[in-house]
């Protein structure tokens, strides 16, 4: 005898390693996807925060382009002016009660501003020649003078000839509270304009000189002091300063810093034109500003830089905005993810207990088709033995019968054995054929009632031998499903030959028929026999498993393999000393009246 040669034994099933997600790669996907979502959100909010400096340095430059032009306006208004009074008059007397605002006067108004803070200091008695070098050179004058009632020089800034003072010395010391000439020569030079004020009781007179570079500063700093205040604070302005290219204070609103009224690195990159604007956050008075630093042009020319202070409290509380709209986005996306997740995980995991159950399933079939296989050739290499060996022991029988009646009896019980077990083995051949041609399945449509009645009636004389009832249930009579007679018989058969051998003494055994509303019929066989363990219901249906002393093990694999075939399947409740329900689930065609 020949037996297959791929016929290959498994004790467990296979299992899909590395098919599907596990936990540590869901989580790690998901760290991954959070990730992602954290950076690009904190990209975007670096993106906005640059967007929002962008329209605040835009806005800086607006600002300081209106301070531009209104300087600009100013500035040629006094030369215009100050060039008309140099043509009719070498001294011109301002009045300076006159409220309306002419660039001039603004100019006058400054200078004689800053020869009374010099009186106040003399009446004082603060002042002295080294303070006026140093207002001198911090105001930008040629001379500061101070001279008493008679003209005689108290204090001055700096070293000079007292012949180049005017000729007329009479004209500071008598007469006019105000003399003002800027434009024509100072004593005996040129180009040196004077402002002189003379005290109220008259005993004294304090004397301003500018040369061309002083008379350029104080024009732009009377312009832009008028287009600050005209521009004015607000609408998040905090602070603005315009300094000129050697360190001094043009104009100034609001309170500024002292660090950020010098000329630093970054002023210095303006002023050389390697920087068109330049900004940074600062902290005045527990705000948080923007500090811009653009340069300011005059004449065509970079005439210094200009700092100002914009508050970001709109920007800021439109990035917290944005922050807290992120965060919340991010605790949405990453609830969706963890539930979609943990749905794909469970999803995975019931497919891999899928793609598990369908490995068992074809690990089965591939037993049950190696022991078809052995089973077909089984069969035919020991029935030929069998059926001469029986055809040997009835010859024996029946023409060797010993003399003497103990002999005889002795003599029938061995040949009897010998019988019974030849049919014994007949019968174990015969399960084997059936289980051969198990797959091989020819579908007619019959009542599964008809079916199973017939199978009651087959087992009950056995059954009540043994002293188990049989009971039957029909709630539908003639419920029709495509069947292969024969080998739904089998099967059946062998679910009702099993359950009565799991009752040892008196039982019951019902047979239940139920449409369960999905198509399908509900064929349910229980006893009251032992029961089975959980371990016992993981390999009912193995071919090589069994609980009994005597079998193969075949009956329930057999019975399994047909119902699959019918495109049903087979479910097992069972508890151990209580009994074993076999629900088998069958598809239904119809219902009607016909039989096999």
């Amino acid at each position: 005898m020949k037996f297959p040669k791929d016929i290959t034994w498994h004790s467990e099933s296979p299992k899909h390693k590395g098919t599907f997600l596990r936990p540590l790669i869901v989580a790690l996907f998901m760290f991954l996807f959070l990730s992602l979502i954290l950076v690009m959100g904190i990209m975007d909010l670096g993106r906005l925060d640059k967007t929002l400096v962008r329209f605040m340095e835009n806005r800086g430059l607006d600002i300081i382009t209106t301070v531009e032009n209104v300087a600009q306006e100013n500035l040629a208004y006094l030369y215009q002016t100050l060039k008309e009074d140099k043509e009719e008059s070498g001294n011109a007397f301002v009045p300076l009660s006159d409220e309306e605002f002419s660039p001039q006067k603004a100019l006058v108004k400054g200078l004689v501003a800053l020869a009374r803070d010099i009186d106040a200091q003399w009446k004082a008695k603060h002042l002295d020649e080294d303070n006026l070098r140093e207002l001198a050179e911090r105001e930008n004058l040629w001379l500061i003078a101070v001279l008493d009632e008679r003209g005689k020089i108290v204090f001055k800034s700096r070293e000079f000839m007292t012949e180049i003072l005017p000729e007329t010395n009479q004209e500071m010391t008598g007469g006019k509270d105000l003399i003002i000439d800027l434009f024509n020569k100072f004593g005996k030079l040129n180009e040196i304009g004077y402002i002189a004020l003379r005290r109220k009781d008259g005993s004294g007179t304090i004397l301003m000189a500018l040369d061309n570079v002083g008379l350029r500063y104080w024009s732009r700093k009377i312009a832009i002091k008028k287009a600050i205040e005209d521009v004015g604070l607000g609408q998040g302005l905090t602070y603005l300063i315009v300094i000129n290219e050697h360190g001094k204070v043009l104009g100034q609103a609001g309170t500024v810093r002292e660090e950020l009224k010098v000329i630093d690195a970054i002023a210095l990159d303006v002023l050389k034109a390697k920087l068109e604007k330049a900004s940074r956050r600062v902290t005045s008075g527990g705000a948080e500003l923007l500090d811009i630093t653009v340069p300011v042009r005059l004449d065509g020319k970079v005439a210094g830089f200009a700092r100002l202070g914009l508050n970001r409290e709109s920007s800021d509380k439109i990035l917290r905005e944005n922050r807290n709209r992120m965060i919340i986005s991010m605790i949405f996306i990453m609830a969706i993810g963890i539930l979609s997740m943990f749905a794909i995980y469970l999803n995975q995991k019931k497919y891999s207990l899928r793609m598990e159950e369908m490995g068992k399933r074809l690990q089965q079939a591939e037993k049950l088709s190696a022991l078809g296989q052995l089973a077909a050739g089984v069969a035919h290499e020991i029935r030929n033995p069998l059926n001469a060996i029986s055809m040997a022991s009835q010859r024996i029988r029946r023409e060797y019968s010993p003399d003497g009646e103990e002999k005889k009896k002795g003599f029938h019980h061995i040949t009897g054995i010998i019988r019974d077990e030849i049919k014994r083995l007949n019968r174990i051949v015969e399960e084997f054929v059936i289980f051969s041609r198990s797959r091989r399945l020819e579908f007619s449509n019959q009542s599964i009632t008809t079916v199973l009645e017939r199978m009651a009636s087959l087992i009950r004389e056995e059954a009540d031998l043994k002293g188990i009832a049989i009971k039957t249930i029909w709630q539908n009579d003639h419920l029709i499903i495509p069947m292969d007679v024969d080998k739904l018989r089998q099967a059946f058969y062998n679910l009702l030959k099993n359950a009565m051998e799991a009752i040892s003494g008196q039982g019951t055994i019902s047979i239940s028929t139920t449409p369960n509303g999905k198509g399908m019929v509900s064929i349910k066989i229980s006893d009251t026999g032992c029961g089975l363990t959980s371990d016992e219901m993981d390999h009912i249906f193995d071919p090589e498993y069994t609980t009994k002393e005597k079998g193969l093990g075949l009956g329930l694999a057999l019975a399994h393999e047909i119902i699959r075939g019918h495109g049903g399947e087979i479910l097992v409740e069972s508890e151990v000393g209580v009994g074993t329900t076999f629900d088998v689930l069958l598809p239904v065609t119809g219902r009607g009246t016909g039989a096999e």
